[in-house]
């Protein structure tokens, strides 16, 4: 009796649920997307927007594009891939695990960034970083893990550049990737950082740190590439869709993204 008791709330709650959709909509389960850890903050905003007017949602996990894409070959049952970098989407096709070769939705860019407290001086061309470093005032200084994620390369690519890798690499706190990176580069556990301009702008992180835009031919460029895999459903394949119409590209370019067809 207690469990019939206990199961009517829910049969109530899915059946009001089911009557909010539109005439001929079903219930889906949420599908489980993987997305690259610079898209945190946009995704998230992409996902209540489309849960809005489909009535669908969709799980979001968030991390390294790297990590992600050997989760994928070992059977995580992710059902779409927003990779930070087309390589990993590319590869994975190769080996059969997408339906096609995906999309790209965006390119990323990087910058400085240190928290208010911070006596680190923030320029794009990393000038203040370069006199502070020679000086020994530099301690920790964070970017992603260049091992597994993208927006980490990058940033060892700026470094270099800039001719600072050799000096900086002993400061160095990796996180596991770039939404981490960000997390200790205006936490106070590192005097700045270089991450993701997605993460920078958004309205959690700006009131958190000063940033500045790093050129982007200073680094390779961070095409970034969705992709379903085998096992995508309908909803999966709706926010698919949802992600190059005007209304989740409108959110994406809000977060600093150039879009595809957009002059840089």
């Amino acid at each position: 009796m207690r469990l019939r008791f206990l199961a009517a709330p829910i049969c109530v709650s899915l059946m009001l649920l089911a009557a909010a959709l539109p005439p001929g909509q079903a219930l889906a389960a949420e599908p489980t997307v993987a997305a690259a850890a610079d898209l945190k903050f946009a995704l998230e905003e992409v996902a209540q927007a489309f849960k809005k007017e489909t009535h669908q949602g969709v799980k979001l996990i968030f991390g390294s594009s790297g990590t992600f894409a050997t989760q994928i070959r070992n059977g995580a049952p992710f059902q779409m891939f927003l990779s930070a970098d087309e390589e990993y989407v590319q590869k994975l096709h190769a080996e059969g695990f997408t339906r096609d070769r995906g999309t790209l939705y965006a390119i990323g860019r990087i910058v400085v960034m240190a928290p208010p407290a911070s006596d680190l001086r923030v320029d794009g061309e990393l000038k203040g970083l370069a006199t502070q470093l020679k000086a020994g005032q530099i301690k920790r200084f964070a970017i992603a893990n260049p091992e597994h994620a993208p927006y980490g390369r990058r940033a060892e690519e700026a470094l270099k550049h800039a001719g600072l890798w050799d000096a900086i690499r002993p400061k160095l706190v990796l996180g596991e990737n770039v939404s981490q990176a960000a997390q200790f580069a205006t936490s106070g556990s590192a005097q700045g950082g270089i991450v993701a301009l997605s993460l920078a702008m958004s309205p959690q992180m700006a009131k958190l740190g000063r940033y500045a835009v790093i050129p982007a031919d200073w680094h390779a460029p961070l095409r970034q590439r969705m992709v379903l895999l085998k096992n995508a459903d309908d909803a999966a394949r709706a926010f698919y869709r949802y992600l190059q119409a005007p209304a989740g590209r409108a959110i994406m370019r809000r977060y600093g993204f150039l879009l595809p067809g957009e002059a840089n």
